[in-house]
């Protein structure tokens, strides 16, 4: 039985979440040690991207904001799949 439940893992591409709540998505940066690097790169941001960051309740994974950040980060787009899907599960 395991070996079918293994022979169907690889078929089955894991579900990316499109949005993660802002709690999840602070969790996942600090867990990541991400955090200082995100803040630092937010405040050189314009104000609304400042307020976007600070106030959201909800980070959606393909805004221009996350879509910047990611970007200025270095992250390619399964590494950010993979942030996502970790964040989701906090």
């Amino acid at each position: 039985m395991e070996a079918l439940e293994a022979q169907r893992a690889m078929f089955v591409a894991p579900i990316v979440p499109q949005s993660v709540s802002a709690r999840q998505f602070r969790l996942q940066l600090r867990r990541a040690k991400l955090i200082d690097q995100v803040k630092a790169w937010v405040a050189q941001q314009d104000e609304e991207t400042q307020d976007a960051f600070e106030y959201s309740g909800t980070f959606v994974k393909d805004s221009p904001m996350m879509t910047a950040g990611f970007a200025s980060m270095g992250f390619a787009p399964q590494q950010i799949d993979e942030f996502f899907a970790a964040a989701a599960r906090l």
